[in-house]
């Protein structure tokens, strides 16, 4: 995948992890698109454990990945480092 492919997929992941968790989060395209990208990358190794695939294409399983992923990075975000 390249590198136009994993920007749109993080600002995809990243976004629907926003709008999913509740709550005031902060961050501009930038921070959603790096959530996005981290999440991908969580989310495919985490993927890749459990047997499910990963986030390997421009595709609706990699965007679910990428997003649960990310989902994950922002809970623990917001649950333990902004507290």
């Amino acid at each position: 995948m390249g590198i136009i492919s994993w920007i749109i997929l993080g600002l995809i992941a990243g976004a629907l992890a926003k709008w999913l968790m509740p709550g005031n989060d902060g961050g501009g395209w930038l921070a959603t698109m790096g959530l996005g990208i981290a999440g991908a990358f969580v989310g495919g190794f985490i993927g890749g454990l459990l047997g499910l695939g990963g986030a390997n294409g421009f595709n609706i399983g990699s965007i679910i990945t990428a997003t649960l992923g990310a989902f994950l990075l922002l809970f623990v975000y917001n649950r333990f480092i902004k507290s």
